[in-house]
């Protein structure tokens, strides 16, 4: 089932980022913190620049900074603006130039929005959720160790239950990549992205100490909160992919312009990567103008969401309210002035 093999493949991506960011606040004693922590311009200008790399990965790492508590609620709002999803694959290969347009003014935005959201939240009252201790260092443990080289070999002779299922679950899913029996259908850029995420993994496993992969790898992240990011995928895909089924958008856009700005807007609720595309191709084709696939590229984040969902929905429903303002606003105004 193609709604299963994407939700796994969202689901190892979430698992691979919360591991890496975890991985290096860790190895580098807090000091990613201190990166993203130094102001909220730096938060906002390196979100934003993160989340307009193509594709979902992106939007992935900013919600695992954001759970960490690495990342303010307009930051990792702006990020979602910034972000496009897998649609800017698609944009780059049909109009390039104005996708890199796109882009550039989705960065601006993000960045924007970002530093405005976080001026607001004490007039509009928003308190984002209580940060989640992920990366609960404890540096005084000589046992929390992560990039352990002279123990890999240690770790593999006396192999315990959790790594052993680890890396098997990872080489299985690896010898499934370069067989072509998952993600067969994605571009080379976006299997290269996935094998690499695989090969991280398995890194990660290998050189992290038996505290580290029992404590902070499998009773916290996997058992606390890989189950829902998964559960979140799965069903969210299925919803779209059934109701999509029944949409037909293009026949009514030329007569009635604004209603599908409107439409695109909330089509970007969604969070799908695929509903998008429909306005990519009518933008190629000159149906439709630049502030409905701006509108459009403001408000949708691919699959970026579905891990915030599954995270605290509240969160994500307030961020996707706050985007869709923003999205609409933005793209009426374009709109006005004739683009």
């Amino acid at each position: 089932m193609e709604q299963l093999e994407h939700a796994l493949i969202i689901t190892i991506f979430v698992l691979v980022m919360m591991m890496l960011v975890d991985y290096i606040e860790v190895l580098t004693r807090g000091r990613l913190s201190l990166l993203l922590k130094g102001g909220y311009w730096r938060q906002y200008i390196i979100s934003s620049a993160i989340a307009t790399t193509p594709g979902c990965l992106g939007a992935f790492v900013n919600v695992s900074f954001y759970v960490h508590g690495l990342l303010s609620f307009g930051a990792m709002a702006g990020s979602m603006i910034a972000a496009s999803g897998d649609e800017a694959f698609v944009m780059l290969a049909m109009f390039p130039r104005q996708a890199l347009i796109l882009f550039g003014i989705l960065f601006v935005l993000g960045i924007i929005c970002g530093w405005i959201i976080d001026r607001l939240m004490p007039l509009l009252r928003i308190k984002p959720c209580l940060v989640c201790k992920l990366s609960g260092l404890h540096l005084e443990d000589q046992g929390c160790r992560t990039l352990d080289w002279k123990g890999i070999w240690e770790h593999l002779k006396k192999i315990t239950f959790v790594r052993f299922l680890l890396l098997s679950i990872f080489l299985i899913f690896f010898l499934c990549l370069v067989n072509g029996v998952v993600a067969a259908e994605e571009s080379a850029v976006e299997r290269g992205a996935i094998v690499a995420v695989t090969i991280l993994a398995l890194f990660i496993i290998l050189t992290v100490s038996e505290h580290y992969l029992e404590e902070h790898i499998w009773n916290h992240i996997i058992k606390k909160h890989l189950w829902r990011v998964f559960l979140w995928s799965f069903l969210a895909l299925i919803v779209v992919d059934t109701g999509l089924k029944h949409w037909n958008l293009e026949s009514f856009a030329q007569t009635h312009m604004v209603w599908i700005l409107l439409i695109a807007a909330l089509v970007g609720i969604i969070p799908e990567s695929g509903p998008h595309l429909i306005f990519v191709v009518m933008f190629s084709q000159g149906v439709i103008p630049f502030s409905v696939l701006l509108t459009s590229a403001i408000i949708q984040d691919g699959h970026g969401m579905l891990p915030l969902l599954s995270y605290t929905p509240r969160d994500a429903v307030l961020i996707k309210m706050i985007n869709l303002v923003i999205g609409l606003t933005c793209g009426l105004l374009l709109y006005l002035i004739g683009f």
